[in-house]
């Protein structure tokens, strides 16, 4: 039956709930979490003209955004912003080399990036606007929504997620450039934004409605573990084992006989566009184009290693394939967030050790394998890659 939640999210832009809208024949469907997703994102094309100014077409050439999130603050001096002429204690310990363009260079800690840099655009100008003490979770917000965050603590500290939240930057894309194909809109890997134990903050839609929040990948195991992304269980793509595809098909040529007699809610069906939305999330099921997308095991071994043995290599390899298969946008999440003997970025002792042992060498093979492989397919010009942190680290 069809349920209208009355003032349920009163407050927010989604008036129902994620799955509310398939409990019209909802019998048909199994585990379509993301068919709202759908729904809701080709709802963008109604918004209003004034509204539509920001999301009509533009000068840029972009389909598709991949955010590669340094979390944790790298340090910038270290890597791609190596100081020249300066005191001891503001240089970095490792010594700088040339890259393509003339006059850039980088730290011997980006060999490969350093080749790659003529088919990238180099900012070393952002910063951001402190509330209370310089710290993680309120940069976070602020780079991921464009906001400075509310409700901040002395210790520069933030709330749990909250449905007044400004949205993250990914949420606005889906809901002002909705996708026409059947694919989900905004993925997040491999898992959501975590700092100082506030899960999510700055990582979901916000007061636009949690059906604009990503589709969120969490897979178990170590982030040292190659084989951790090919653990994904994509069940919200997947039929459950009871409902078998004929019959699948059949509950939907049931459900399409059903409607087109119902005369009396055609008000109803437009308004919600119940038979657009259906055959879309039921498409994204049949088609198996987005569960092909996760799997990585298609790819060469040679390709897979040169992304790097580690989640965030595969990740990145997991964000070019859902970009080719029509994912509008995907984060993917530098694993580590802790200040512990790891690749994390947050590094306050034994910062040159560690990150030329974990932390750079990581992220030098898979941001630049990532170039290398989109512009080989074809979608560097209709891609934008953006690897940024936080912050930077002082000397």
């Amino acid at each position: 039956m069809l349920v209208i939640p009355g003032n349920y999210g009163k407050d927010t832009c989604d008036g129902y709930s994620r799955r509310a809208v398939l409990r019209v024949g909802s019998s048909a469907i199994a585990g379509l979490s993301a068919a709202t997703l759908l729904e809701k994102a080709a709802g963008a094309a109604e918004i209003s003209d004034e509204e539509a100014r920001y999301g009509g077409k533009g000068f840029g050439a972009a389909k598709s955004v991949i955010m590669l999130y340094l979390q944790g603050g790298p340090s910038h001096l270290d890597l791609w912003d190596p100081k020249t002429n300066v005191p001891d204690n503001v240089r970095s310990v490792f010594k700088n080399i040339d890259t393509k363009l003339p006059g850039i260079q980088f730290t011997e800690l980006m060999p490969k990036l350093a080749q790659q840099i003529d088919r990238a655009t180099l900012i070393r100008s952002v910063s951001y606007t402190p509330v209370g003490l310089f710290n993680h979770t309120a940069a976070i917000y602020q780079m991921l929504t464009g906001y400075t965050a509310d409700n901040v603590s002395p210790s520069g500290q933030l709330e749990p997620p909250s449905p007044k939240d400004f949205p993250n930057f990914g949420c606005n894309i889906v809901r002002l450039k909705p996708l026409a194909a059947p694919m989900l809109p905004f993925v997040m890997m491999p898992r959501p934004l975590q700092e100082s134990n506030v899960i999510g903050k700055a990582g979901t839609a916000g007061f636009l409605g949690r059906a604009f929040d990503p589709y969120y990948l969490y897979p178990s195991g170590d982030d040292m573990d190659m084989a951790k992304m090919e653990r994904v269980r994509v069940d919200d793509l997947t039929l459950r084992q009871d409902v078998p595809l004929d019959r699948l098909q059949r509950r939907a040529s049931l459900r399409d006989t059903i409607t087109a007699g119902m005369k009396s809610m055609d008000k109803a069906v437009q308004q919600y566009a119940l038979n657009e939305y259906y055959e879309k999330a039921l498409g994204l099921v049949l088609s198996g184009k987005a569960r092909e997308a996760f799997n990585l095991s298609s790819e060469s071994a040679e390709l897979r290693e040169k992304y790097g043995n580690n989640t965030f290599g595969q990740s990145c390899l997991l964000a070019r394939r859902l970009v080719e298969a029509g994912t509008r946008v995907v984060e993917v999440n530098w694993p580590k967030v802790a200040n512990s003997d790891n690749h994390s970025w947050d590094v306050h002792t034994g910062l040159s050790d560690r990150m030329k042992r974990q932390s750079a060498p990581m992220l030098d093979a898979a941001l630049s394998a990532l170039l290398e492989d989109l512009d080989q397919r074809g979608l560097l010009q209709e891609t934008l890659v953006v690897a940024v942190g936080e912050f930077g680290r002082s000397p």
